[in-house]
């Protein structure tokens, strides 16, 4: 893109291009490349590009905390990468739905924007129909986060933001840090932790869409997909959960065996968007959900501590969204699996609290990992 510098990179020393500030130029520290990747916001925005001992390459920029891609080997050794995402920050700037971002305050639907909080009425944007979606208007997808590399033996990159008493109408100083790291087992870890001043409500998640095949022109309708859920939560025609906790056995939302996803997805209404209730009792990790893709081999199992998964099928992906050689983004070519605290959760008594009070602390892990058989 204009204006972007690369610099070459080697043990020792780095390269700089002419006139340009010193943070614009690409560094190397730990397995993570830094690069300009653009502005936004009148701010210049990174790229950071986190490579493990197998070659694995995750990059995730500090606008949005969007993870851009994830490229590794296929069966065949061909290296796509399994997420949608773009190669600038003009992709992201048009606004896509959600691409790879992180989610918060509050990830997933808040009924007509609105909470209590003991007696305080709380009024959020209403973004999505009558409802709150992912945070509002600018949610943590659309800031730009401060930026960090760790000092650990693997590449870990640390994102941190304050956000702001009021911000987006929701209360209290929250102070939000989310550390990704890309360990040598091709595991994606992301680990959230949160304080606030003022009690407040909080679901922090990830947006990624995921298409093991490493290529949109597939749909994902042929992966097969495992959730170790029983049960999960029915929702009214603007996708705002009923307070029901429903049965998922023998009808199209039991994965409780691999299942493919395109196999009764037409028995849904609009295709998949709902939040499965884990079979897990305890806030600790454990594996919920694994996703395998014959044609390229690849498998992508997911771990959490969060009580749901949001399994979601990019119903609303029509064509009109571009890949960077221009194909088109159509729907079912990629699908989400947001780990998280149930929608509508300050709203529903009966669903697992997202309460976040002062002196108490939100710590949440989610772990992605990748392998490929050669079968």
């Amino acid at each position: 893109m204009p204006g972007l510098c690369i610099a070459a990179i080697f043990a020792t020393s780095i390269t700089s291009c002419n006139n340009q500030k010193s943070e614009s130029k690409m560094e190397m520290t730990k397995g993570i490349t830094k690069a300009s990747f653009g502005n936004a916001d009148g701010k210049e925005v990174f790229l950071y590009t986190l490579t493990n001992a197998k070659g694995t390459e995750v990059k995730i920029s500090n606008y949005g905390g969007v993870v851009t891609s994830w490229v590794s080997p296929d069966k065949s050794g061909v290296k796509s990468s399994i997420v949608l995402g773009f190669d600038s920050i003009a992709g992201y700037l048009a606004k896509p739905p959600y691409f790879g971002a992180l989610i918060g305050r509050y990830g997933n639907r808040i009924a007509k924007g609105t909470f209590k909080i003991d007696t305080a009425v709380y009024t959020l944007a209403t973004n999505n129909g009558a409802n709150h979606l992912h945070g509002g208007l600018k949610g943590f997808d659309k800031v730009i986060w401060d930026a960090s590399i760790e000092n650990d033996s693997m590449p870990v990159l640390k994102l941190s933001y304050l956000s702001k008493d009021g911000e987006e109408g929701y209360p209290g100083n929250l102070n939000v840090a989310v550390q990704y790291t890309l360990t040598d087992d091709d595991e994606l870890k992301i680990e959230y932790n949160a304080t606030t001043d003022k009690a407040t409500v909080i679901n922090l998640t990830n947006h990624s869409y995921f298409n093991l095949t490493g290529d949109v022109t597939n749909t994902i309708l042929d992966h097969q997909l495992e959730i170790d859920a029983d049960n999960y939560t029915p929702v009214d025609s603007s996708l705002i959960p009923t307070g029901e906790i429903a049965p998922v056995k023998g009808g199209p939302f039991d994965f409780t065996k691999a299942s493919k996803i395109g196999a009764r997805i037409d028995s849904v209404k609009g295709g998949y968007d709902h939040n499965f209730v884990l079979n897990k009792k305890e806030s600790t990790l454990q594996k919920v959900a694994t996703l395998t893709d014959d044609k390229s081999g690849r498998k992508l199992e997911v771990f959490t501590m969060e009580p749901g998964v949001q399994f979601y099928t990019g119903n609303f992906l029509d064509g009109t969204i571009k890949t960077n050689d221009g194909r088109a983004i159509s729907q079912h070519t990629g699908l989400c699996l947001e780990t998280q605290h149930f929608p509508d959760s300050p709203n529903q008594p009966k669903f697992p609290s997202t309460l976040l009070g002062p002196g108490q602390q939100y710590h949440t892990v989610t772990v992605y990992k990748l392998s490929v058989s050669s079968k």
